[in-house]
């Protein structure tokens, strides 16, 4: 999965602001596309719950990632330090169902 990162303007960027400045890239670089999962350092949630719950420190792939990834995630984008990470794929064949 390739991925793109963004500078916050604002070190206390809100979750809304980075998903719509996330979501303006994969749209760019995938046209329609879908939100895999997420992670919020500053509150320490991911989307799916619990993705990293089977992972330990040793992991090399936090688990939003790695779900993401067995469903045909191509982006990562990530905003700030990691303070928030997106991960997209391409709709594809769904775009048009």
């Amino acid at each position: 999965m390739r991925t793109r990162h963004l500078t916050a303007a604002d070190t206390e960027l809100e979750f809304h602001a980075a998903k719509k400045a996330a979501d303006a890239v994969a749209e760019e670089e995938l046209g329609p596309h879908i939100c895999l999962s997420w992670y919020d350092k500053g509150r320490d949630r991911e989307s799916p719950a619990q993705a990293s719950e089977c992972h330990d420190d040793s992991c090399p792939i936090p688990g939003f990632v790695e779900y993401a990834m067995s469903r045909g995630g191509e982006l990562q984008v990530e905003v700030g330090d990691r303070d928030f990470v997106f991960c997209y794929r391409p709709l594809g064949e769904f775009a048009d169902a």
